[in-house]
């Protein structure tokens, strides 16, 4: 087996690992609104699939070539689903539905300046706390372990959002305008 016919299907491997991944980045950074860098990298990511495609097409390496481009779409999915995870961009909607040890989940989140709004509600077996938080995506799985180890039988979802501005429900905090602090009313 000639030397080409190793190396063409690795490379069209990597290829869709790289433009699967930038493809999966993409739609999360449109669905955040990143108006510029959405159209960058599918910018990219069609470059290199259509040389990938090119490549597929105009080869005779046989049926080596069509696993390594199929292989290298499902692994693309993956990688970019790691990568997002990693890149924690934007924010999230936390909310936690609990019945049992509601005050001590409440004093541990706030310890912890997680901001909170908390409601009272009735719930299928009985009165419950319904608190709100959104956080920042990269604190969410400390924010997961706190409740967890606090509530373990508490209910919570997870729910990315757009966006959102929490500086009208922050007062007395520390702004700056123009590189000088000032605290805010």
């Amino acid at each position: 087996m000639e030397l080409i016919h190793l190396i063409l299907p690795l490379l069209i491997f990597f290829a869709r690992i790289v433009d699967v991944s930038l493809g999966t980045i993409r739609v999360i950074f449109v669905s955040k609104g990143f108006r510029l860098l959405a159209p960058l990298l599918g910018f990219f990511e069609i470059l290199i699939w259509i040389i990938a495609v090119k490549e597929v097409m105009s080869s005779y390496s046989g049926p080596l070539v069509y696993i390594a481009y199929a292989a290298g779409f499902a692994m693309g999915n993956y990688v970019g689903i790691c990568l997002e995870d990693k890149m924690s961009i934007g924010r999230v909607m936390v909310r936690i539905i609990t019945q049992e040890h509601a005050g001590e989940l409440i004093d541990n989140l706030k310890n912890k300046k997680y901001p909170l709004t908390i409601t009272d509600a009735r719930g299928r077996s009985g009165d419950v706390k319904i608190i709100f938080s959104v956080i920042k995506k990269k604190k969410l799985k400390k924010m997961i372990y706190l409740i967890n180890k606090t509530n373990p039988r508490a209910f919570y979802s997870v729910e990315d959002i757009r966006s959102a501005k929490e500086e009208d429900f922050l007062p007395h905090r520390q702004r700056k305008v123009f590189g000088f602090s000032r605290k805010s009313k």
